[in-house]
């Protein structure tokens, strides 16, 4: 008993964060991850250490899958016994991810192993109610029974309270950041540099981006354009060949971190045009990089996007309001750099990662903190 106190008192807390793909195949989520994880190599002071955990690998079809799956249980069987201060941080959306989570929450539920709830769905509550009522009575209680739960806008902390009934006092809004890429490195270029990152397909608004691209308005303008992600990437190129756009859109497929990052160093304009998101760390990035964005006022976006002052928003779906957009920026330098300033001081301000980590950990350590009085107490 001695022994296991003074691993108490000598190692940092440990958080687990359980991301289905981890830092290199879960998406935005496990992007985010990795650079908590790259801050806190960079000298971001902390009294935590944070590991990821990949509950997947690339695929669920993966023969492995299942395997990795299997070892998160381990692993929190594990903690629970080792003496030392864990707390399992499960990153929870909807659909397959809800039912994953439900069995490592339960598990841990039953070791007595403390664990947090980090949502980062686009339309969690819509998920939530198309599920049978003994889903929803199993998900209420995985929710109830967190130490803590974090959301990324007041949209998801209204399901959380009122779908969920989940008292207030138990989340944080949480928004994601990302690293700063430095100030923007001014070129000169013959064309617009039009740029999407993300997985092609009709959620992120793809099909009206091509329809933007191709109409009139656009057609004789001086732009190219790059469709960066993995998706319906053939269907696409079919697509553009069609409409004669071959040679103005470049679709590339998925591209890894440093190589997007390269991409929005030579681009003008980040466009999104979503129809749901929670917080999309593509938008984060290119205001980060000084780019003008266009996206949609959806999830947490207009919480903190300002139409014409750091952004265009544009409505979801509408390829023509889409297309007016683009001109603008295409036609406008002034507007265009007026923009993008704009949206990187809102970044600085606003999203930097050692901001995040130190606000992750504040409420992470008042869990701690409010763990080691009880146990004092009893």
């Amino acid at each position: 008993m001695e022994g296991r106190e003074r691993s108490r008192t000598c190692a940092k807390p440990l958080v687990r964060h359980h991301i289905a793909g981890g830092t290199e195949s879960g998406g935005g989520i496990g992007r985010l991850i990795g650079y908590v994880l790259d801050a806190k190599g960079t000298g971001t002071d902390s009294d935590f250490e944070h590991k990821v955990v990949d509950t997947r690998g690339t695929s669920w079809r993966s023969p492995r899958a299942p395997l990795r799956f299997l070892a998160a249980f381990g692993l929190i069987a594990g903690d629970a016994f080792c003496g030392r201060i864990v707390l399992q941080q499960f990153h929870i959306a909807g659909r397959g991810s809800t039912v994953r989570k439900l069995l490592l929450s339960r598990w841990a539920r039953l070791l007595r192993a403390p664990y947090v709830l980090h949502l980062h769905d686009y339309a969690y509550e819509e998920d939530f109610e198309r599920r049978p009522p003994w889903q929803q009575k199993m998900i209420r209680a995985m929710f109830q029974q967190a130490e803590q739960i974090f959301v990324l806008g007041q949209r998801d902390l209204g399901t959380v309270w009122r779908s969920l009934e989940v008292p207030t006092a138990s989340i944080t809004i949480l928004r994601n950041c990302v690293p700063d890429p430095g100030p923007r490195i001014a070129r000169v270029h013959p064309q617009t540099n039009i740029l999407f990152l993300g997985r092609l397909g009709p959620r992120k608004g793809v099909p009206e981006l091509i329809e933007a691209l191709s109409g009139p308005g656009l057609r004789h303008a001086s732009w190219c354009a790059t469709l960066a992600g993995d998706g319906m990437v053939t269907q696409y190129r079919d697509e553009l060949a069609q409409l004669g756009l071959s040679d103005h859109v470049h679709l590339p497929g998925w591209v890894s971190t440093e190589a997007a990052s390269e991409l929005r160093s030579k681009a003008d304009i980040l466009v999104l045009p979503s129809h749901a998101e929670g917080f999309a760390m593509a938008v984060l990035e290119g205001l980060a990089a000084g780019l003008a964005v266009i996206t949609t006022r959806v999830g947490a976006h207009g919480e903190v996007l300002i139409d014409g002052e750091n952004c265009l928003l544009v409505p979801p779906g509408d390829a023509e309001a889409l297309a007016c957009a683009l001109k603008r920026l295409i036609d406008d330098d002034a507007l265009r750099e007026r923009l993008a300033e704009a949206g990187r001081k809102l970044y600085l301000s606003r999203f930097g990662m050692a901001d995040y980590v130190t606000a992750l950990e504040a409420s992470l350590g008042e869990l701690v903190n409010d763990a080691a009085t009880e146990a004092r107490s009893t």
